[in-house]
């Protein structure tokens, strides 16, 4: 039986492990994160351009989380209090995406609270699966019984990204205004830069369509992202320990039973009889086969050298700015990502990483 002492007894201070300690990767991901979808042909398609209204009530819900194991309540206080500023701060003029996207980042930490309170055994992507899940059963029953229907959210979103292109395209022309000698002598050196402003709105016109037609499965993988950020990032603010901390790329895998999805994705996507299903088969597929990549890129990392994965990647994007050897680069992500995704795929059945050790 414990004795009033041993109760009230300061507990010892816990070492680190290794998914806790080292910043260098965390903020490389953090900036990526936060950063990447403000880049117009990103901001184009990506559901949440600032994700930020992700990452913050996530991470204000795992120090809930640690109060409640223990941890600092002026941490916790902290954290939601920042998150709740940002969630009812108004923008100038009424946004109905702004609300969309509130409600739905409370839903996402929220859900993602009682993951981690109730399934305290689980890994952090079992956790963050499950806190998708609720989020998405909640999001369909208030739009099937609250007054935002599923169309009216749709047309909100599509009038976000038409909003995005023309405040994007309204900055291209803007320079151009700005510097009209400066773009007459260039287009005449260089005719082929005549038709870019038009070619850009073009580019930023088809990616809006494919958002639109992704958007729950790019919004899901966006969700996932900033749990995991939001998790690395509370092991390392926070002593009070939720569960493992998060594990590295090379590691990564889940429970084989998920490759159901993709199956079913499939099904619906190419069965004609379930033509009215195509958007749910086509987001699945996205959705799984995003989830496929990653893992065949942690089975990558796996025999390479440690980091050079991750050089390889950052390299890779950025060639893709490069004018002279774009196309190069983009042929060669795609043939990357087919890889992955066959790595991923045949990592349920193969195990590769249990085949052979790590190269370094």
């Amino acid at each position: 039986m414990t004795t009033p002492e041993a109760t009230n007894t300061p507990p010892a201070p816990r070492k680190l492990g290794a998914g806790e300690r080292g910043w260098p990767k965390l903020v490389l991901g953090l900036a990526a994160f936060i950063i990447v979808p403000t880049v117009p042909q990103f901001r184009a398609f990506l559901p949440i351009d600032q994700t930020i209204f992700l990452l913050v009530p996530a991470l204000a819900a795992c120090f809930l989380v640690g109060w409640w194991a223990g941890g600092r309540a002026l941490l916790a206080i902290g954290w939601v209090a920042l998150a709740g500023w940002m969630m009812w701060q108004r923008p100038g003029t009424p946004d109905g995406f702004h609300n969309l996207v509130r409600g739905w980042s409370l839903l996402l930490a929220g859900a993602f609270g009682l993951s981690c309170l109730f399934g305290e055994r689980r890994p952090l992507f079992g956790r963050a699966l499950a806190a998708l899940s609720i989020a998405i059963f909640l999001a369909l029953a208030m739009s099937a019984m609250g007054p935002v229907p599923l169309s009216e959210a749709k047309q909100t979103v599509a009038m976000e990204f038409v909003h995005r292109n023309g405040e994007t395209m309204a900055q291209v022309n803007g320079v151009i205004g700005d510097h009209p000698k400066e773009w007459t002598d260039l287009t005449s050196r260089f005719p082929q830069l005549a038709p870019a402003p038009a070619e850009i709105e073009q580019q930023l016109t088809t990616l809006s369509k494919l958002g639109l037609t992704v958007f729950p499965s790019l919004l899901a993988l966006e969700s996932l992202l900033a749990l995991a950020l939001a998790w690395a990032l509370y092991h390392r603010l926070s002593r009070a320990r939720i569960g493992a901390p998060l594990r590295p790329l090379r590691e990564f895998r889940f429970n084989d039973q998920l490759v159901w999805g993709l199956i079913v994705g499939l099904t619906i996507a190419f069965l004609p009889t379930l033509q009215g299903l195509r958007g749910v088969g086509r987001n699945l597929l996205v959705f799984f086969y995003a989830l496929y990549a990653i893992r065949g890129l942690g089975v990558l990392a796996w025999f390479l050298a440690p980091g050079a994965l991750i050089a390889t990647l950052t390299v890779g994007f950025a060639m893709l700015w490069l004018p002279v050897i774009k196309f190069a680069a983009d042929f060669a992500l795609m043939l990357l990502l087919v890889a992955a995704f066959v790595l991923g795929l045949g990592d349920t059945w193969a195990d590769w990483r249990r085949r052979a050790k790590p190269s370094a």
